[in-house]
């Protein structure tokens, strides 16, 4: 299943956007198990932004940080416990832009199985992972459309054991599912069948 993703990833040309609000990385870490699975967070309730909502393990740059892929595994170490050592890189994806004005750029990488990861209980809930094959099947609840600057987007919407994936990390995965792993499923159309769900416009970002 993984036997080409490095390839695809690789000759992948991501959109890099350019500009000067503040900026952000995270980790699609796939763990490589007979059935590989992507890990998952959720964030701690307590949390003023994005408490309780689940994620990628990641988180603003830093200034002694050398570049975002740097950024990516310091924060996933910070926050999981994930040693940058043990960490694969595979690829990048597109930049995003969160609601909060935030440019996030993700990254995908392979790492082995049985690792002791840890959440950092001051950020994290939980961690927990969900197989591939799970959302190749596209077994989405929902289907979020969101407009923003003038397009229109399809987001899934997820429902696994008790956990809910959907908004931004949503739309990364999408990315990685269709790029990756030339899965037919895009951000510019309904799929059908799926329920959809309006959700209110995304705010422009701040002005830096």
């Amino acid at each position: 299943m993984l036997e080409t993703l490095g390839e695809r990833l690789q000759a992948h040309r991501p959109r890099h956007l350019s500009t000067d609000i503040p900026r952000a990385a995270v980790l699609l870490a796939i763990v490589e198990r007979p059935d590989p699975t992507l890990l998952l967070t959720r964030r701690a309730d307590h949390l003023a932004q994005h408490g309780g909502q689940v994620a990628f393990p990641g988180g603003k740059v830093e200034p002694d940080d050398t570049d975002l892929w740097t950024t990516a595994l310091r924060e996933a170490h910070e926050e999981i416990a994930l040693p940058p050592t043990h960490v694969a890189r595979l690829g990048r994806l597109s930049d995003v832009i969160s609601r909060h004005g935030i440019c996030v750029t993700p990254f995908v990488g392979l790492v082995p199985p049985g690792l002791p990861l840890v959440p950092d209980h001051n950020e994290l809930d939980t961690i927990f992972e969900v197989p591939l094959t799970w959302f190749l099947e596209d077994r989405r609840s929902h289907t979020d459309v969101i407009r923003h600057a003038e397009r229109t987007y399809y987001v899934p919407s997820y429902a696994y054991a008790n956990h809910v994936i959907w908004g931004l990390s949503a739309m990364m995965l999408v990315e990685l599912l269709a790029v990756g792993f030339a899965h037919p499923i895009s951000l510019d159309r309904a799929p059908l069948g799926s329920p959809l769900r309006h959700l209110p416009a995304a705010p422009p970002p701040p002005r830096p």
